[in-house]
């Protein structure tokens, strides 16, 4: 089919990366557990968007200037990594609990600083980029391919399970926001863990040495 090679391969696949939990899980649990669902889906639908962009590149051969070009890839790896760090310091010094927000009506612009943060913590991360550069080939026959068809399908079908996975998450995390919004010391521990973990992740995405 357009040149992609064991189609239902790459869906078993994909699901299973997809559960796997990264940046972008912990920014819509965050999210979701502070906030409420509505932030939740407003933080998967950025994340989401963040995936498009990269497919994209993907697809139209973008992402190559990532894995052929080291100073192209330390430069987006840095500015992921700041801006990690840069949430999480922000979660940290947040004297609220992590729960007075989750009934919050929340403005327009508020809604949109959330979506904002969802695409650039996505966008960002130069081995999202790379991950779908590498991963999206290993299913498509060079010798059958139609242009950037097979990328486009692949990832398009990566993003629908993807995001299945996600409204699961806030779904599941606006229920223990419900259950524990009554204990502010739970809120405000699981604020400075996520701030925390933030931090780690861009760490780690600014001195991980591999690929």
């Amino acid at each position: 089919m357009h040149g992609i090679e064991n189609f239902t391969g790459f869906i078993v696949a994909a699901i299973i990366l997809n559960l796997t939990p990264g940046v972008d899980t912990i920014y819509i649990l965050t999210r979701s557990i502070a906030q409420g669902s509505r932030a939740g889906l407003v933080s998967v639908a950025g994340i989401m968007t963040g995936c498009v962009v990269h497919v994209l590149c993907a697809a139209f051969g973008l992402s190559l200037i990532l894995s052929t070009s080291a100073t192209a890839f330390t430069l987006v790896k840095w500015a992921g990594a700041f801006y990690l760090i840069f949430l999480g310091l922000k979660t940290l010094v947040n004297k609220k609990n992590a729960f007075e927000t989750a009934n919050t009506q929340f403005k327009p612009s508020d809604l949109i600083k959330i979506y904002r943060q969802g695409v650039i913590t996505n966008v960002l991360n130069p081995k999202v980029a790379l991950f779908f550069l590498s991963f999206l080939p290993q299913f498509i026959n060079p010798q059958a391919v139609h242009g950037p068809l097979p990328f486009l399908i692949l990832g398009t079908t990566f993003l629908a399970t993807g995001s299945l996975w996600c409204l699961v998450l806030t779904s599941t995390a606006s229920i223990m926001t419900n259950t524990l919004r009554n204990n502010p010391r739970i809120g405000l521990i699981l604020q400075k863990i996520s701030g925390i973990v933030f931090i780690g992740f861009g760490l780690k995405l600014a001195f991980d040495t591999e690929g």
